[in-house]
């Protein structure tokens, strides 16, 4: 049995090609480096090195085949000239489709080895998926003889290859978040590209004190940040939207992130925050960004009001991968929740977390009647019934009057006669959506009911 053993315990195809590559130098006397980039980077790791070989003489390259390495570790060349009984071998190269936010994917191997010499140096470089004890990322690493030819080498090959990722910037400018597994189509979607509606600077509903707000802390800070950065002072910049459900946090955040200037923005739900490590570390790789985590109250509520040490360890990662960036990175945080009052005040306790909090209000009378006028899309809309909307929805969120003009042009719709939204249409939607719906349906349109009348004239929503 001992002797089968030892015959299966040989050398793989790949150990034997990279021994003949590295011709008269041992397997102990090669020195690796390597480098594990952002998962969001791999599309651009993957053009970057596709350039540098194009550049190369002679350069072969070869995809591998790992069955059964458990994937806790990056593949390293050491691992590859193992004799093991499980060795890895030439195969051939496999792709993922992974989706970039444009009409076709980006195709990127999933491990790879090439071959080159340069200067007369022999060289390797592996490229794999995964870093260091199963982390997440793109790992990169350079095999070359030991000695100072190899280590130049090495530190010039690392930097071109840095310049290029870093220069390449796959998604520059959109909307991402992280994700695991595939999607529906098949798709690699380890990064998730949001196609998010853009939205005019006219469809963003508010009153003027918190339009003004908006532009003073983030286009007017984003206009003046390389001044700020050069007199020493910190190009940080915290935010905090808060305010009733339905009052336009999330809608607001569609149109800051169509209209930032080459800004990447990360959004982190919920069920994410136990990457935040790797979105704050994305967010340093694609700066200028922007972080948005949603609905923060989750995740750093009062400590007092915190059932378990798990809890607190969330916001403990959160404050300090907020203080962990450094003075001159240019980040942007945007945090949105509906409970203000249960927030731990750490978050707003220091300069550089959360720099300003700006209310997302209820609308009033004047802003009741823009959301109607904007929600109507198309459809003929007198003044008449915009006095009539606006009289019976006090205390209607933003949310509200955007489901009860799309419930009145269905009534309007469905009769097909006209294309001009009655008070009648109007009176059909709020009689289903508030009296056939309950209390409960009204809450969750986004406004809360005190007293519902049963008159064509109904008050909707009455603030005490």
């Amino acid at each position: 049995m001992f002797r089968t053993i030892k015959r299966m315990i040989g050398k793989s195809t790949v150990s034997v090609l990279l021994q003949q590559h590295f011709n008269g130098h041992e397997p102990h006397s090669l020195v690796t480096t390597g480098r594990t980039y952002p998962t969001a980077s791999r599309v651009d790791v993957q053009l970057a090195l596709e350039e540098l070989f194009a550049e190369a003489h002679p350069v072969s390259r070869y995809g591998l085949h790992a069955p059964h390495h458990a994937g806790f570790d990056a593949l390293g060349v050491a691992l590859l000239m193992e004799r093991t009984p499980f060795p890895i071998d030439i195969g051939p190269l496999q792709y993922d489709d992974i989706d970039i936010g444009e009409a076709l994917p980006a195709k990127c191997v999933r491990q790879a080895l090439w071959l080159s010499k340069e200067q007369g140096v022999p060289y390797s470089v592996l490229l794999g998926r995964g870093g260091p004890m199963g982390m997440p990322g793109v790992h990169v690493e350079v095999a070359v003889p030991s000695g100072e030819a190899g280590l130049r080498l090495t530190e010039t090959f690392f930097d071109r290859l840095d310049k290029r990722v870093s220069a390449g910037r796959t998604y520059r400018g959109k909307v991402i978040s992280l994700e695991s597994g595939a999607d529906f189509t098949g798709r690699t979607a380890t990064v998730k590209v949001h196609r998010l509606r853009p939205v005019a600077r006219d469809e963003v509903i508010l009153p003027e004190k918190t339009i003004a707000l908006l532009d003073s802390n983030l286009s007017g800070f984003i206009g003046v940040r390389t001044r700020i950065r050069a007199m020493g002072l910190s190009a940080k910049k915290g935010l905090l939207f808060y305010g009733p459900p339905g009052t336009g946090k999330t809608h607001t955040l569609h149109y800051l992130a169509s209209t930032l200037p080459n800004h990447t923005t990360l959004l982190i739900t919920a069920e994410q925050v136990v990457m935040l490590e790797q979105y704050f570390k994305l967010a340093r790789f694609l700066q200028p960004s922007v972080i948005v985590v949603e609905d923060v109250d989750l995740i750093a509520r009062e400590r007092t009001n915190m059932h378990d040490a798990g809890a607190e360890m969330l916001l403990n990662k959160l404050l300090n991968e907020m203080d962990g960036l450094r003075e001159d990175a240019e980040v942007i945080f945007i945090l949105t929740t509906n409970r203000p009052d249960q927030l731990e005040p750490a978050l707003a306790s220091r300069p550089g977390r959360i720099d300003q909090a700006i209310e997302f209000p209820l609308p009033d009378e004047i802003g009741r009647a823009k959301l109607a006028r904007l929600y109507a899309r198309g459809l003929t809309l007198g003044d008449d019934v915009v006095a009539t909307i606006v009289a019976k929805t006090p205390g209607a969120s933003a949310a509200f009057i955007k489901e009860l003009m799309r419930r009145s042009a269905q009534f309007v719709l469905q009769q097909g006669s006209s294309s001009v939204i009655t008070p009648a249409a109007i009176d059909a939607a709020i009689q289903e959506m508030v009296m056939l719906g309950g209390a409960f349906n009204l809450k969750l349109l986004g406004a809360e009911a005190v007293e519902a009348r049963k008159a064509t004239t109904m008050t909707i929503v009455e603030m005490a």
